[in-house]
């Protein structure tokens, strides 16, 4: 079946940085879009970053210019490396896919930007 594992969360101080890793299995990973969600207390869950199969990337306005979202084929691995934290982006970070009916997510890792 298919599953992601996150990994890489932590506290961290403001303006310093994070790379969060996703690993996945049961999927020809390949070939799928991979995004990177977020869900702070209190507020909804915010895609924050998308790579597709051909490495085309988006990204939420507020992490345009400090995260950079990317991919590994050969590990089946995508990554969100986050510079310039800000308390801001304390969430839980998800990573999600889509396979043909099945919506996938893994169980998420706490960011926490504080001082």
């Amino acid at each position: 079946q298919v599953q992601l594992v996150e990994s890489g969360g932590g506290l961290v101080q403001p303006g310093g940085s994070l790379r969060l890793s996703c690993a996945a299995s049961g999927i020809m990973f390949w070939i799928y879009t991979m995004d990177w969600y977020r869900q702070a207390p209190g507020k909804q869950r915010e895609l924050v970053a998308s790579i597709t199969s051909g490495n085309s990337k988006n990204y939420v306005e507020s992490a345009k210019g400090r995260f950079t979202i990317s991919r590994d084929n050969a590990k089946n691995t995508v990554y969100l490396q986050m510079n310039s934290l800000k308390p801001e982006d304390t969430a839980v970070y998800y990573c999600h896919t889509i396979v043909g009916q099945g919506d996938y997510w893994g169980q998420g890792t706490q960011v926490t930007v504080s001082s």
